[in-house]
């Protein structure tokens, strides 16, 4: 990367980390804090937890789709700003309704596609892997970091204070998008990162992809529903104090990730990328059953979560790549917006649902409610034929008349490892989907309709 698209990564990515730190901090001390809010039910706490995934989820794509009509860093400062109006007015008060209307406002602020599509007009094709590969860790990171933070932060200035140091974040973001981040020259709508709204209908019939899809929701629905029981159990069965679960999840996540590292390798690798994915879901189901056995151990309950996390981070890890694989040639922008879509959408109701199970029948039937949905994603997993292993790669074109990209189209095509082709004529892009085992780019240059050096 140039010294520009490092500055341009490397702010973009912490924006999206700070923004993910400022969601997720408050999910493992929530029904430790939330039961003194007036009102609070378990049902209504569930609620608030898994809140702010319903307006992601519907706002997601649309907020993608306007930056192309009224700018990126514009919709970036009116997320930001819904996210930092959501954190305060969920920290100003004692009611849980409307701690409640402030995660949806949190959650209204639904940057992540355009801050995937503003990585896209800052970058060039070729370096845009690494610059998504960057967003993906900072994002792991935040995540790791929110488990250790949230519990240390809600010892010390209880639940509105994690809101408003989430406000706080949020303007450090803001300035961070308005000093840090380069304003481009002119926008990119790169099919790699960018929803198309002309490709939704392709995306949403391929069967592969919805089944990834499931994945990531019902990841997503579990990892809510987890932490609905969790800190209740550590606290009330296992007799660890809330201002002490910080060190519990640091020394599990930090030796969960090292231990799904091998298995990264083997699937990726090895391609045995079926029998990995099938085997992590197998793991996170029996963890998730084994929740039901760890009364009275901690020993005993660090396992069951030291195994449930290393099958997430596996999977977390595995899905996107997953996503890019499946996808269709020129669909991967699109495809990764159905698979956010679905992945705030399992956080909705895992947080929901999940909450009104704990209501009516306890911690069994979130429990139960977690190990049916992971079953489920088992079964689909199972019947998936293994998944394919092709690449993206994108190849500029010189400009020519419409009659000459038939053409086009054809030679691409006969390439060996060359399985999709769709060009974007008013790009002059042409987006393969090709299997890098048997292409060879080098070929490319025999073609006089491809810009010299423009190919990634």
């Amino acid at each position: 990367m140039n010294a520009l698209e490092k500055r341009s990564v490397a702010a973009l990515a912490s924006v999206y980390a700070i923004r993910m730190l400022g969601l997720f901090m408050v999910m493992p001390v929530f029904m430790l804090l939330g039961g003194e809010l007036k009102s609070a039910t378990p049902a209504l706490l569930g609620f608030a937890i898994g809140a702010y995934g319903l307006s992601q989820a519907l706002l997601q794509i649309p907020f993608g789709l306007l930056s192309d009509r009224v700018g990126r860093k514009r919709m970036i400062y009116i997320g930001l700003i819904l996210f930092a109006a959501g954190s305060v007015l969920a920290g100003s008060t004692d009611s849980i309704y409307v701690v409640i209307a402030g995660r949806i406002l949190q959650g209204a602020g639904a940057v992540a596609s355009v801050l995937m599509a503003l990585l896209s007009d800052l970058t060039r094709e070729e370096e845009r892997t690494k610059a998504m590969a960057t967003v993906g860790i900072s994002i792991g990171l935040s995540f790791s970091v929110s488990l250790v933070l949230g519990p240390l932060l809600g010892a010390v200035w209880g639940l509105s204070g994690i809101f408003y140091a989430t406000a706080v974040l949020a303007i450090v973001a803001l300035l961070i998008v308005s000093r840090v981040v380069p304003t481009p020259h002119q926008y990119k709508t790169s099919a790699d990162t960018h929803p198309v709204k002309a490709m939704l209908g392709r995306v949403l019939s391929d069967k592969r992809l919805l089944r990834l899809d499931f994945g990531i929701f019902a990841l997503h629905l579990v990892l809510t529903s987890l932490f609905l029981v969790f800190p209740t159990m550590l606290r009330d069965q296992l007799g660890l104090p809330g201002s002490s679960h910080w060190w519990f999840y640091l020394t599990v996540m930090l030796t969960s990730f090292f231990a799904m590292v091998p298995f990264i390798i083997i699937g990726e690798k090895k391609r045995k990328m079926k029998p990995v994915l099938c085997g992590a879901i197998a793991l996170l189901t029996l963890a998730t059953a084994g929740l039901s056995g760890i009364s009275g151990s901690l020993p005993v309950a660090w396992v069951v979560l030291f195994f449930f996390f290393m099958a997430f981070n596996l999977l977390e890890a595995s899905l996107p790549s997953l996503i890019s694989k499946e996808a269709p040639a020129a669909s991967k922008g699109t495809a990764m917006g159905v698979y956010s879509t679905s992945q705030f959408m399992g956080a909705f109701l895992g947080g929901a649902f999940g909450g009104f199970l704990l209501q009516r029948v306890g911690v069994e039937g979130v429990v139960w409610l977690m190990v049916t949905v992971l079953g489920l994603w088992l079964l689909a997993a199972l019947t998936m034929a293994a998944p394919g292993h092709t690449s993206g790669f994108v190849v500029q074109l010189r400009d020519m008349v419409g009659d000459q990209y038939d053409e086009v189209d054809g030679s691409l095509r006969r390439l060996p490892g060359v399985q999709d082709v769709v060009i974007i004529e008013n790009a002059a892009t042409a987006y393969l989907k090709v299997d890098r085992e048997y292409f060879d780019e080098a070929l490319l240059a025999d073609f006089p309709f491809v810009r010299q050096g423009s190919s990634s």
